[in-house]
């Protein structure tokens, strides 16, 4: 009787493979030939924003959608793509596109802990920004699988990491790691450390929310996560995870991306350019060297700006920028500042910051970077 029923329960086990082969087999016919053309891959041309220079290099100003600057994948150091596999898929170089490990896992992790978890591979991702849409369907999602593994089977593992690596959205409006690690670190992609890495790696899955700049402490956060990712699958030692632990975020402060200020110049190369290129001005990847000098346009602009903050202290305090009511729950407190910083930013010496009490003797405000302060006596 028993062997009877589970000869009963293994025929029925095999129907219903039987069934769900013959559905993926359909939905594999149906959907395959609606995939789009890998050309938008293989002849990958991003946009380049135009760049403003002094005579000697240094940057006046850039205009574009998109900040960018394109890596090889041999350019991009072990600890950047160690750091990118344990945040995204650390599996990466073991699946065919869809990791089945993965999928399985962030399924019983939802439904046991009640946490979502994606289970998106990079190669999915790099499916997703390049060539699909990202509407919440489930013929989108089967469409992205089939998209994954057709690029599996044309591309290498390295041209699709080289691919990730370069077009991936990380805020402030930087499309891939090179230009982030410019952006928030001010330096080459080949020179970030550990701690760096793992910020960076931390930035894919919510730019806005992980944003160092808007966001230290979330930030902050999700470095630590990506961290302990990192020493567990052995990828830094023991010594390097708690260096990296223990180490600033770091990140600039300041908003703007040029290392001179000469607003008023790059405005008339932008004018000259767009006269003779049009809006491919703006992506092309055009670079235009100036006359202006360094030392000369950094005296004259220290001059000025002595001069306007003399004048506005001789005039006395005139009233607060602008207002902003303050919950009194701690986590819609972080929120609220957030908006607030939203429209405003350090500017050199002048710190950009919310009031929270003021009395006749002292006033304590938080920075744009969260930190507290208390300002007393002369201050």
């Amino acid at each position: 009787m028993l062997k009877r029923w589970l000869l009963y329960l293994a025929s029925v086990a095999l129907g219903l493979a039987l069934v769900g082969a013959l559905l993926g087999a359909f939905v594999f016919a149906l959907l395959y030939p609606t995939l789009p053309s890998l050309d938008t891959l293989t002849d990958y041309q991003p946009k380049i924003p135009l760049r403003i220079v002094s005579s000697e290099g240094d940057l006046l100003g850039e205009f574009g959608e998109e900040r960018r600057a394109i890596v090889k994948i041999k350019d991009v150091p072990m600890v950047m793509k160690q750091a990118i596999l344990a945040a995204e898929d650390e599996r990466f170089y073991q699946h065919g596109g869809v990791d089945y490990v993965s999928v399985v896992r962030a399924a019983l992790s939802n439904v046991t802990s009640g946490s979502q978890q994606g289970a998106g591979t990079i190669t999915m991702q790099v499916a997703r920004n390049f060539v699909l849409t990202r509407e919440r369907t489930l013929t989108r999602k089967l469409r992205e699988a089939l998209l994954a593994y057709k690029i599996e089977a044309n591309l290498s593992k390295d041209e699709i990491l080289e691919l990730y690596v370069n077009q991936i959205f990380l805020g402030q409006r930087a499309y891939g790691f090179a230009a982030a690690a410019q952006i928030y670190y001010g330096k080459p992609l080949a020179q970030v450390d550990v701690a760096e890495a793992a910020m960076l790696a931390g930035l894919p899955k919510a730019p806005s929310a992980y944003n160092p700049v808007a966001n230290p402490k979330r930030a902050r956060t999700r470095q630590m996560y990506v961290l302990r990712r990192m020493h567990d699958l052995r990828f830094i030692t023991d010594q390097q995870f708690e260096l990296a632990q223990s180490t600033p975020l770091g990140v600039r402060q300041a908003q703007r991306d040029t290392t001179m200020h000469a607003d008023f110049v790059a405005e008339m190369a932008r004018q000259v350019v767009l006269e003779a290129f049009g809006e491919d001005g703006y992506t092309r990847g055009l670079t235009v060297y100036t006359t202006i000098r360094k030392p000369d346009q950094d005296a004259a602009y220290a001059a000025v700006r002595r001069g306007v903050v003399d004048y506005d202290r001789r005039h006395g305090y005139r009233g607060p920028e602008a207002f902003v009511s303050l919950p009194n729950d701690a986590t819609e407190l972080d929120a609220a500042l957030d908006k607030a910083f939203q429209d405003t930013s350090d500017g050199d010496n002048l710190l950009a910051a919310v009031v929270l009490e003021a009395s006749a003797t002292e006033v304590k405000a938080v920075l744009v970077d969260g930190e507290d302060i208390s300002i007393t006596g002369d201050g």
